[in-house]
């Protein structure tokens, strides 16, 4: 059986089943022990009454009128059904109340009970619940309870008879909340499938707050990473495809010219050649790394990195002027010092020599400051250049680049749990503040 819903169904109906059986025995164990206990007490009394009765009565040689006054007497003392038969088994006397009821019937035995005289006669009295009026104690009586069901019914049938309408009563109200509850499921497993086949805009309910709901939560969450990994994925494919075509278009031209050309233009070439070739390794590196930063969940940011000492280094690499604060924040040092190399080369390929690196606490981020003296970025298109591939006009044919650089700058400080804005500085030019937790 596939069907979920079938399989909760029948569990419950079947643990249902199994408590109505267990109740329904329990409870007939009970009214047995209840109607032992009746028994029990109906032949104490009924001793005590042939006793009392044996000395009451008149001698079996008395006449029957006066056998059959007093036993009338004598039923309407204690309020019990009686009649007695001689040691031969012939009917001597009976009470009113005994012929009213008609105790001899078919049936007499399951409704009376026979005590026997000393001298043969056998004394009959109505047992307790037949329809035979009030016992001598009536608070030791037992009386039928309603839900056994007509007093023609064994004891048994009424019960089963409750427990079968207490069981179908609760199975089909059961019916309708699994169904609802799996109806749900199997919504979220076809948006599962929809989502698998392609359609990764595809997206569940998430109505309720319970498991179901909070599962359906998750998907979308999940489907949305997923359809946003894939858009920068291709994304990134093709811009790449497109920004191989340059270097690999000149790179070609190169290689096809430097055969024929004269041996004062080759130093030339072989330099098209390398910076060419240099272009394609810096483009590929770039997208490996924005590709696995795509990737992955989460990095590690277990380690500790000195800002200042990695600050300084690369500075010095790229004739910068570099101060500020020892500061320390959780992260991965190689990713910081290429955030770091990527804003500077940017602040040297387009804002000239007067390149400045600042480092100081802001609050609980640290924050850094890459300064320079170029043209700055216009308003409009300071989110814009974080985009990936997305370079000024004129830019890229005067100082090439590929457009990924301040792209994985923001990649690599969101993952680390900051951010990086472009400001214009005052006197001209651009800041780009890079800020981290510490």
């Amino acid at each position: 059986m596939r069907s979920l819903y079938l399989r909760i169904y029948l569990t419950v109906v079947l643990t249902l089943a199994l408590f109505a059986a267990v109740s329904g025995w329990l409870l007939q164990q009970q009214l047995e022990r209840q109607r032992g206990l009746a028994e029990g007490s109906m032949r104490e009394r009924s001793g005590a009454w042939g006793e009392l009765l044996q000395r009451s009565l008149p001698p079996v040689a008395a006449p029957a009128d006066e056998q059959q006054a007093a036993l009338r007497d004598w039923s309407q003392r204690l309020r019990i059904p009686m009649a007695l038969d001689d040691a031969g088994g012939q009917r001597i006397a009976a009470s009113d109340s005994w012929l009213r009821r008609d105790l001899d019937g078919a049936d007499a035995a399951q409704r009376v009970r026979s005590i026997r005289l000393d001298d043969g006669r056998t004394l009959w009295l109505s047992r307790p619940g037949s329809g035979g009026g009030r016992s001598a104690s009536p608070a030791r009586s037992v009386t039928r309870p309603p839900w056994l069901g007509p007093p023609h019914w064994p004891d048994g049938l009424g019960l089963a008879v409750l427990l079968v309408l207490l069981f179908l009563a609760v199975a089909g109200a059961a019916w309708p909340v699994v169904r609802r509850l799996t109806r749900r499921l199997e919504a979220l497993k076809q948006g599962v499938e929809a989502f698998g086949s392609g359609a990764l805009d595809q997206r569940v309910a998430e109505d309720g707050r319970d498991e179901v709901a909070a599962l359906g939560a998750s998907f979308n969450r999940a489907a949305a990473r997923v359809e946003a990994l894939m858009q920068a994925h291709r994304s990134l494919l093709a811009n790449a495809s497109h920004e191989l075509r340059s270097p690999l278009a000149r790179l070609k031209m190169a290689v096809s010219l430097i055969d024929n050309a004269p041996a004062e233009q080759r130093p030339a070439l072989k330099r098209e050649i390398d910076t060419d070739i240099a272009e394609l390794d810096a483009l590929v590196e770039e997208v490996l790394l924005a590709s696995r930063l795509d990737a992955s969940a989460s990095l590690d940011l277990s380690q500790s990195v000195a800002l200042l000492p990695l600050m300084v280094e690369e500075a010095a690499r790229a004739g910068a002027l570099a101060e500020g604060d020892d500061l320390v924040v959780p992260g991965d040092e190689r990713l910081l010092r290429r955030a770091l190399r990527n804003l500077l080369e940017n602040a040297r390929r387009y804002g000239g020599s007067e390149v400045e690196v600042h480092l100081k606490a802001v609050g609980p981020m640290a924050e850094w400051r890459i300064c320079d003296r170029g043209p700055g970025v216009p308003d409009p298109q300071r989110e814009r250049i974080f985009e990936p591939f997305f370079r000024l006009p004129g830019h890229a044919e005067r100082a090439g680049g590929v457009g990924l650089g301040l792209s994985l700058v923001r990649q690599i400080a969101e993952r680390h749990g900051g951010k990086v804005r472009c400001e214009a500085r005052a006197g001209g030019g651009s800041c780009f503040v890079v800020q981290l937790p510490m």
